[in-house]
C-alpha cells in the first residue's frame, strides 16, 4: 500500500511540476532555483529540453551522493527519472497563451505554487527530485548546518546567474517564483503536523 502512495505521489507531482514550468514559467523566461533553474538557463539559451537538461545535470550528484550518503540516492533516483521525463511530456503545453494572459507576475506566483505542491507531494513520501537540493542536503549534513539555508543559498545565486545571463530574466519576478515554491513547499510538509498539534491542543481542553 505504502509503495503505491508513492507512485501516485510522485506521478501526481511530477505533473504538477511540468505543468508549473511549461504552462506558467516558461512562456514569460521566468527562473526556478536549484537544478530546475539551471535547466531553465540553458533551456532560454540553447533551446535544449528542460526535462532532460536537469536529468544530465542531476546525474553526477546522485552518483556522488551514492557514495557518500546512500539514502539521499534511493530517496531521490526515481523523482529524478520520473520528472524529468513528465517535464519534458508536458512541454507542449508552453504554447497554450495561458500564462500571457495571466501576465509575468500571475504567471511567477502561479508557477511557484504549482512546483511547490509537486515538490511538497512528493517530500511527504519521502521523494526528492535531486538535482542541487540533493548537493546542498550533503553539503548541509557535512557542515552540520540547516540544509535549508545552503538550499535557499543556491536557488538566490543560480536565479541571479540566470537574471544576469539570460537578458530576458526578470530577477525580481524570478525571486517571487522561488519564494512562492519554498512557501508552499514548507506549508504542504508540515501541515499534517499542525493539525496533529492543534488537535492534540483541543484534546487537552
Amino acid at each position: 500500500m505504502e509503495s503505491a502512495r508513492k507512485v501516485i505521489a510522485l506521478l501526481v507531482g511530477s505533473v504538477f511540476l511540468g505543468i508549473g514550468l511549461n504552462l506558467f514559467l516558461i512562456p514569460h523566461g521566468l527562473m526556478e532555483g536549484g537544478a530546475l533553474g539551471i535547466s531553465l538557463i540553458v533551456h532560454y539559451v540553447t533551446g535544449t529540453k528542460v526535462g532532460l537538461t536537469f536529468l544530465i545535470i542531476s546525474i553526477p550528484i546522485f552518483m556522488l551522493t551514492y557514495f557518500l550518503y546512500r539514502p539521499f540516492f534511493y530517496n531521490g533516483i526515481h523523482g529524478m527519472l520520473i520528472s524529468a521525463l513528465i517535464i519534458d511530456v508536458f512541454a507542449p503545453i508552453k504554447e497554450s497563451g495561458i500564462a500571457i494572459q495571466l501576465g509575468p507576475v500571475v504567471s511567477s506566483a502561479t508557477g511557484g505554487i504549482l512546483i511547490g505542491i509537486g515538490t511538497g507531494i512528493m517530500l511527504r513520501r519521502g521523494i526528492s527530485i535531486g538535482g542541487t537540493d540533493l548537493l546542498a542536503q550533503l553539503i548541509a549534513k557535512g557542515l552540520r548546518t540547516n540544509s535549508g539555508l545552503i538550499i535557499m543559498l543556491f536557488d538566490i545565486i543560480i536565479v541571479t546567474v540566470g537574471s544576469l545571463s539570460v537578458p530576458t530574466v526578470s530577477l525580481v519576478l524570478s525571486l517571487i517564483t522561488v519564494c512562492s515554491v519554498g512557501l508552499t513547499i514548507s506549508f504542504i510538509v508540515s501541515w499534517n503536523t499542525k493539525v496533529v498539534q492543534s488537535k492534540e491542543v483541543i484534546n487537552r481542553l
